[in-house]
């Protein structure tokens, strides 16, 4: 009996994400091979993947329904496979994934690199605990990075994002969480709970996303005036909230993410990049436009 493989990566929109990301890793080698830095991949979810619907589980009883069409079943190669095969190669790699089974797997990569094993370090952590030291308690002078971010959920703290940026150093891909998660949370009525309130406070770093997606409006009735919230907030507005809060720790940001979609057309998450030296921003910031754009 076939043995089945422990992860499935998405369909056809997360092939197109890891194809993006990959042209950049490729770009950024090539320029800073040039420099005297040491260079490293860090990837936070290197172990995530999607997995297969089993026959008994139902679609519509799923958190995440739109992960179980058929267009996510497809099996590609994960971000961090992907980023041991670009040329130049970079001088470390750090892959950090919580979730034994997934961590146990992800080992396995120094046998199939076994040239490069001596250079693979493996982090069996939470990736906001991990990076939020190693941001703050590394010396980044002469060290660069590339991180990707590719969380299933809401997973990633604002303060980690803040710890990122204060580097100075690391260039940031994150798959931010838009159709998924914000916006399922964000309900029409505005009841949302304390639960989730806090969760999208840690999310954005602050409690304004409410004002900026709810309003409050009075309405003439039969019975007099009436005052409602209302949820005011698209797929753009939210969009265009996280853009901006990415803008007041980074150096850089691209202005136009890519918004990834399901075969519905309906946006499931928003890929978006941060350049962190300022000094190099404007470079960095050229080449991601240009890859997010085609």
């Amino acid at each position: 009996m076939t043995k089945k493989p422990l992860q499935q990566f998405g369909g056809d929109w997360s092939a197109d994400k890891l194809e993006r990301v990959r042209k950049y890793l490729g770009a950024y080698t090539t320029i800073l091979s040039k420099y005297p830095y040491r260079i490293a991949y860090i990837d936070a979810f290197a172990g995530t993947g999607y997995q297969i619907l089993k026959s008994d589980e139902r679609a519509d009883q799923l958190l995440f329904p739109e992960l179980a069409e058929q267009e996510p079943q497809t099996f590609l190669v994960g971000s961090a496979r992907m980023a041991l095969q670009v040329r130049p190669r970079f001088t470390k790699y750090i892959f950090v994934e919580q979730d034994h089974n997934r961590f146990a797997e992800l080992e396995k990569l120094k046998t199939d690199f076994p040239d490069m094993a001596q250079d693979i370090i493996m982090v069996q952590a939470d990736c906001n605990a991990y990076l939020q030291d190693v941001c703050l308690n590394y010396n980044w002078k002469k060290n660069r990075a590339v991180l990707f971010l590719d969380p299933f959920g809401m997973q990633v703290q604002w303060e980690t994002i803040k710890a990122i940026a204060s580097t100075e150093a690391i260039d940031l891909w994150v798959l931010f969480p838009l159709g998924v998660a914000v916006n399922r949370l964000l309900r029409r009525d505005a009841h949302i709970g304390d639960k989730w309130r806090q969760r999208l406070d840690d999310l954005f770093g602050t409690p304004d996303w409410y004002d900026q997606f709810y309003q409050r409006r009075t309405r003439q009735t039969l019975f007099g005036e009436e005052t409602t919230t209302e949820k005011v907030g698209n797929f753009d507005a939210i969009g265009h909230f996280f853009i901006n809060r990415l803008k007041t720790v980074f150096a850089g940001v691209v202005e136009k993410p890519l918004f990834l979609r399901n075969s519905r057309n309906n946006p499931l998450y928003m890929l978006c990049f941060a350049a962190g030296n300022n000094r190099g921003a404007s470079t960095a910031i050229k080449i991601a436009s240009d890859i997010l754009g085609k």
